[in-house]
């Protein structure tokens, strides 16, 4: 008698459906409430308080979990180089596509940790204050490459986590105005040696770039942990349509906006410039440069078209 048996592809991902993750939480507090979801959740993301019991409450536990891990493991080290030294920032790493949600994840996120006793000091930079500014995308022909790993100052967001890792007391990073679509210029953003750091952007996990002397190194060089927010293509396209939308609706309407000349287009015609953004710029870059960073993350999480968690897939030990 033959008997068959089905082969179960290796993969280095514990993967688990909605269901099944949320079990994994059922004793934790949840400590946020519904108000504090609508002040947290971004324009165009319905992110809700049952989203955040189902997905980020498991998600908080486990980064507390990984946390406490990781300051065991800093004792040993101290104790093996006979050294009393002060932990350094424990740094999370969030990636994925415009209008996929991740700067909700990563406020989500920044306010359940913050509410665990033993990470009351939780930190949220986004990579947007690391774009060059407005006049020297210009002047190296990249504004319609904004966005684009070229169109980041890598060596200043490198610096800036070089400081954070080593311990520093204060450390401080540029600030970006999406109404103004520039940096703005004099101000920054200091973070004061939190417990945790989350670091959130569009190429936050590419590799290092190759030189002829020797490889550099990389953004993620310095995570702890990391987190992609995934959704299909197709999925993403139509958020991005419908933010820019509601955006025309708002921020834009605003005399200062970057945007401001779409405030007044039809419905059709704003829908063919959003399409047209996503198509030329958003897509290329999703498609080449951050896709493929997907892989790198410690764990995965996977929407559906209703902006829901369907999946999570966790990186194993």
């Amino acid at each position: 008698m033959v008997v068959s048996s089905r082969i179960v592809p290796a993969t280095p991902y514990v993967d688990l459906d909605r269901a099944a993750w949320y079990r994994l939480s059922e004793s934790t507090p949840l400590p946020l409430t519904g108000d504090d979801v609508a002040r947290l959740r971004g324009l165009g993301d319905p992110i809700n308080l049952n989203e955040v019991d189902a997905v980020y409450r498991p998600l908080s536990r486990l980064l507390n979990l990984y946390v406490a891990a990781n300051e065991g493991l800093h004792r040993a080290t101290s104790t093996f180089l006979r050294e009393d030294s002060a932990r350094t920032p424990y740094v999370i790493g969030v990636a994925g596509s415009v209008a996929v949600g991740k700067s909700t994840t990563s406020r989500i996120l920044r306010e359940m940790m913050a509410r665990w006793p033993d990470t009351p000091r939780v930190e949220l930079i986004t990579t947007d204050g690391f774009l060059y500014p407005n006049a020297e995308l210009r002047r190296r022909g990249l504004m319609d490459r904004k966005g684009f790993p070229e169109s980041y100052d890598r060596r200043a967001l490198i610096r800036f986590l070089t400081k954070i890792k080593a311990g520093r007391a204060e450390v401080s990073a540029p600030v970006y105005d999406h109404l103004t679509y520039d940096i703005v210029p004099g101000r920054e953003a200091v973070v004061r040696h939190p417990d945790v750091l989350i670091v959130e952007g569009l190429n936050v996990l590419q590799p290092a770039r190759s030189t002829e002397a020797a490889s550099s190194l990389a953004v993620s060089d310095f995570f702890d942990f990391s987190i992609y927010v995934d959704a299909r293509t197709s999925d993403v396209r139509q958020w991005y349509v419908d933010r820019f939308l509601s955006l025309r609706k708002t921020a834009f309407a605003r005399p200062e906006s970057y945007f401001n000349r779409y405030a007044t287009l039809t419905d059709d015609d704003a829908v063919d410039i959003a399409e047209g953004i996503w198509d030329s710029i958003n897509a290329p870059n999703l498609v080449a440069n951050i896709q493929p960073t997907r892989s790198r993350a410690t764990l995965v999480l996977t929407k559906g078209r209703d902006h829901s968690v369907e999946r999570v897939r966790l990186r194993k030990l």
